[in-house]
């Protein structure tokens, strides 16, 4: 009987653990904001009523909202989080923050972070919140992150520029704004989110070396093997504001991929390429499929079971586009992985 009861306790301790392991995931989904307001461009903007029905999917359909924090610490560090989990994100601090967004979020529970630039708010600019208002969000619990010190494009260099001398400005810009943050908010997070989600190898590598991590703007879930200087947010609002297509895009998970092989995603060639190489491959390969944005299906190379050259058939136009990667998971029924590469053809 004593051996029966040990083996029945052991068999439950099975039991609990493949449940547990079973509930967590590692990977997440990062949901990118700019204004709730009906007044401002619909481009950058969801209405308060589109806001609240996306609020009410995710808290009805068992989401985990946790604080950005938690959710890129645990990842980086190789940690599973509860299946479901996600971070909601804004860019530039606008002043409907506080007066549209802040109490609907609150009204749900649901911790957020807000990306800011503080030389537009040290210059009191109409749009932007005031450093007042931002302290009193931090009181109630949001997050105040680095957005650059004035939303410029930091990739880019000025005219007669040196790397050395492009290095040093934007280094400083970055460094700049995380002390002003610190000053008057008190947080030190060590996050960078890319203005117009624009970044190349070169503003990683600072990044990297910053000890930041970058966000970016490009589509797609964050896992334990994501690169950590181009994190993946699904912009939420304008033409991606429907709660058809974000239903998708909530339950979609991180390809396990070992590396990128690509040029740059700031380029002058306008028919970019980009290999990815895949630890595994929970997914069956004739259900993968690439899609350049104002383009249609991409031009797919298997060079292995585990890698995949990635190339568009036709010239990308000036500006920026995308490569969007999706397939369904084999274990997962219903939910797909997802991965984004973002591209700006310069003239």
């Amino acid at each position: 009987m004593l051996r029966f009861m040990a083996f029945k306790k052991l068999i439950q301790h099975i039991i609990f653990g493949l449940a547990l392991f079973s509930a967590n995931s590692w990977s997440a989904v990062i949901l990118q904001y700019h204004h709730v307001s009906e007044k401002l461009p619909a481009v950058t903007s969801v209405s308060e009523e589109t806001f609240k029905s996306h609020l009410n999917h995710i808290k009805e359909h068992g989401f985990s909202v946790i604080p950005l924090p938690q959710l890129l610490d645990s990842l980086k560090a190789g940690k599973s989080l509860p299946e479901k989990t996600l971070a909601i994100t804004f860019d530039d601090g606008y002043e409907n923050n506080i007066t549209a967004a802040a109490p609907i979020l609150e009204s749900f529970g649901f911790p957020y972070t807000i990306f800011v630039n503080p030389q537009l708010i040290d210059e009191k600019k109409s749009y932007v919140m005031t450093w007042d208002e931002l302290r009193t969000l931090a009181k109630r619990g949001a997050i105040i992150a680095n957005h650059s010190a004035k939303h410029d494009y930091l990739h880019l260099k000025l005219k007669n520029e040196t790397a050395a001398q492009w290095r040093a400005r934007i280094e400083h810009d970055i460094t700049w704004s995380q002390h002003r943050i610190k000053e008057e908010i008190g947080h030190d997070y060590p996050y960078l989110a890319y203005p117009y989600g624009e970044f190349n190898h070169e503003l990683q590598k600072l990044v990297a070396e910053l000890g930041f991590i970058g966000i970016g703007q490009h589509s797609g879930a964050v896992g334990i093997s994501s690169d950590f200087t181009r994190i993946a947010r699904f912009p939420a609002s304008g033409n991606y504001s429907s709660l058809e297509t974000l239903k998708t895009k909530l339950e979609t998970k991180a390809f396990s991929l070992q590396k990128l092989d690509y040029l740059d995603s700031v380029t002058n060639n306008k028919t970019p390429a980009i290999t990815l190489h895949f630890n595994n491959k929970d997914f069956h390969q004739s259900q993968f499929a690439c899609y350049v944005s104002g383009v249609g299906q991409a031009e797919l190379t298997w060079l292995s079971e585990t890698s995949v050259r990635i190339q568009t058939p036709k010239a990308l136009p000036i500006g920026r586009s995308r490569y969007n990667c999706t397939a369904p998971s084999i274990k997962d029924t219903g939910r797909y992985y997802w991965f984004s590469q973002p591209w700006v053809i310069e003239k």
